[in-house]
């Protein structure tokens, strides 16, 4: 029996940081996953977005958090995660849209995010070269930027290492053993592990591991495509977002990395539900149809490689942050709908914080700034239906 304070299962874009968070306020930690190293699941389809524009104070609060350990990344720990603050821009071509973002800036900026309305030639000048035929304008939020998930992975994992955090990668889970309303022990490879507390990291994956503890989670894999071109010389600034949808698609968005690649996704309509990872046919010539139109001087780029991925979804589009009254000590930190590299270093911080002032199902601590995401962490809620925690 290996003994730890807590034992994490998945290290992808939640499991890492938090590992790391926890360890370093002195907890000893175990992380397991069944890939051959860290942030194979996921985190590796990821296309490095990190934002704090959202419609939900709590999700705002959380990504402030996120971007504030990504952009200190190389001046704390000296680790390049290529951080860039290019901020994102969201488009609208119609009044509707504008009512729409213009209705959210008052409690965007209640939450403490950066971000205004601008206009048509501070759009031009952020992207140059952008159509502007029918664009009334945009929100842009400075503080937003990307990073490559793959080196932040890394440096996540380096700083957990550090930290202390044991690893243990190719040990699936095998079961769950229960005693009362608290998870006693689990077997994944040859071992079997003890805590105090055991958190569910999974991702994509996070439904498996619950059903093997006895209880089910609406958490369901969406997949969706993204790509990337060859490095050219810098020219546009922030992640730009069109939310404008087709009979094929539905919003897309492409950035500029660090690194000088153009960066793209879209989503796809309808919905492509399962855990399919190849590469379609259709995806490229939808994809690029659709920057084109608004970006011509794209045109000219070649695309180096696309790949595809997994958004773990809930029916409403909200993550799942709790502990099923089945167990206890069992904390749900999944359901991240396509967000978990944004929201996982700023998640990570906030619940290490709480676990660490000895805060649980029956006493969450430390959660008074991030809105009702976490006020009903004390209710013993079942997962076993569609009503999940915001």
């Amino acid at each position: 029996m290996k003994n730890y304070d807590v034992v994490i299962i998945g290290a992808g874009s939640v499991g890492l940081p938090l590992s790391w968070q926890l360890a370093e306020k002195g907890l000893k930690v175990a992380l397991l996953d069944e890939e051959a190293s860290w942030g194979r699941g996921q985190n590796r389809a990821a296309i490095g977005g990190i934002r704090a524009t959202h419609s939900d104070p709590a999700k705002i609060r959380i990504c402030l958090e996120s971007i504030r350990l990504f952009s200190s990344m190389q001046e704390k720990y000296g680790l390049d995660v290529e951080w860039r603050q290019g901020g994102y821009l969201y488009l609208a071509f119609d009044e509707a849209t504008e009512q729409q973002f213009c209705a959210l800036l008052e409690k965007q900026k209640a939450a403490g995010l950066d971000i205004d309305w601008v206009g048509s030639e501070t759009i031009y000048r952020l992207a140059p070269g952008l159509r502007t035929d029918d664009l009334r304008g945009g929100t842009y939020s400075p503080q937003d930027g990307y990073a490559s998930p793959l080196m932040a992975a890394s440096a996540f994992h380096y700083l957990a290492l550090a930290a202390g955090v044991s690893f243990f990668f190719n040990t699936k889970v095998k079961a769950i053993h229960r005693e009362g309303e608290r998870i006693s022990s689990l077997e994944a490879g040859s071992e079997i592990f003890s805590a105090d507390l055991f958190v569910n990291a999974a991702g994509a994956k996070a439904a498996d591991i619950a059903k093997i503890a006895g209880f089910d989670l609406p958490v369901f894999p969406d997949c969706h495509e993204a790509g990337v071109t060859e490095p050219v010389e810098r020219f546009m600034e922030p992640m730009i977002v069109d939310v404008r949808s087709d009979a094929e698609s539905g919003n897309y968005y492409f950035y500029q990395a660090a690194t000088g690649q153009i960066v793209f996704c879209i989503t796809p309509r309808p919905q492509i539900w399962g855990r399919d990872k190849d590469s379609t046919s259709t995806f490229l010539p939808l994809v690029v149809r659709r920057m084109l139109e608004l970006y011509p001087r794209l045109r000219n780029l070649r695309v180096r490689r696309t790949w595809r991925g997994m958004y773990p979804m809930t029916p409403d589009g909200l993550p799942i942050i709790g502990y099923p009254d089945l167990a206890v000590n069992f904390l749900q930190l999944v359901g991240m709908c396509g967000q978990g590299f944004m929201m996982g270093p700023g998640l990570g911080s906030i619940i290490a914080r709480s676990i660490a002032a000895n805060g649980c199902h029956e006493r969450p601590e430390g959660f008074t700034d991030y809105g009702f995401l976490f006020e009903e962490l004390s209710i013993n809620r079942s997962f076993d239906h569609a009503e999940l925690l915001s």
